[in-house]
């Protein structure tokens, strides 16, 4: 072998296969795709689950219980540790405030739960949906006050209600 052998039969840029040019080709008339059927139509894609025309596994394995996550609550989730560092004085924190420091941004929620993450030092009158019992306990011996006050979500400004 000389040196010059090395990179011979390897090319640079690959030329692509041609195919549908005539019988002389070798990849004429079905195009390397065979005779009829799915796989030679133009734009033929196998699905990922197609397993060849068996049933699929997603059928053949049982199905049990029921789980309906249309009607699943998602609530904002908001740590004592946070609410320590965003207000400086102890006071009424309610959805308004908790808004205005940027902890509760959007809509897409059905309420405000205080978790008890870090710790409180100050003695705040927390207004919110749901409180887990530590962060109940946590308030409480600081001197604090929990509220469970139902969210109200969006409310419509004047200019956008119904009618008027």
């Amino acid at each position: 072998m000389q040196l010059h052998d090395v990179h011979e039969g390897i090319q640079r840029r690959k030329k692509r296969k041609r195919v549908g040019r005539g019988v002389g080709s070798g990849h004429g008339k079905t195009s390397s795709k065979g005779h009829k059927g799915h796989s030679s139509r133009q734009g033929f894609k196998i699905g990922a689950l197609f397993e060849g025309g068996q049933i699929t596994l997603a059928r053949r394995v049982p199905k049990r219980g029921f789980f309906n996550g249309a009607f699943k609550k998602h609530f904002v989730l908001v740590n004592l540790g946070e609410l320590d560092s965003f207000f400086p004085e102890p006071g009424v924190v309610d959805e308004a405030a908790l808004r205005a420091t940027g902890l509760v941004k959007g809509y897409a929620h059905d309420g405000i739960k205080i978790l008890a993450d870090g710790e409180v030092t100050k003695a705040f009158e927390i207004h919110a949906t749901k409180f887990s019992e530590a962060a109940v306990a946590k308030i409480e011996a600081a001197g604090g006050k929990a509220v469970v006050a139902p969210y109200i979500g969006k409310v419509a400004k004047p200019d956008e209600t119904c009618g008027s």
